[in-house]
């Protein structure tokens, strides 16, 4: 085998070794961020038994700056949520990780992109 193959081998090994570990620090630090979110009293992101939630619950969860960015449609089984204006990297992610932790998830669809929410 020649050098170059081993080296590139090691570093495909070491780049596998730090994707577990980042895992595994991203894990923790949501169960961190659930726990003290708890502990602070900020609402809850799952709806009541029978009940749905609605836009005004959702919108709750984002700080003002945020929301302003945004904009929320109602849909049959979900809340729909799309940027007024390009969100930036600092901005997306802090909307993603709000709509995660409600049980959310981003939708990649060019022009149509969008947040998706349970009600």
């Amino acid at each position: 085998m020649s050098e170059k193959k081993l080296k590139t081998e090691q570093l495909l090994q070491r780049v596998d070794e730090l994707l577990t570990v980042l895992n595994v620090i991203s894990r923790d630090l949501t169960e961190t961020s659930k726990a003290l979110k708890a502990m602070v009293g900020a609402p809850a992101v799952a709806p009541k038994e029978g009940e749905m939630r609605t836009i005004d619950d959702i919108k709750t969860l984002f700080p003002k700056d945020l929301g302003e960015m945004l904009m929320f449609e109602e849909m049959e089984e979900d809340i729909i949520i799309k940027p007024r204006q390009y969100l930036g990297s600092e901005n997306f992610a802090k909307i993603a990780s709000i709509v995660r932790d409600a049980g959310g998830e981003y939708i990649s669809a060019g022009k149509e992109s969008h947040f998706r929410v349970p009600r």
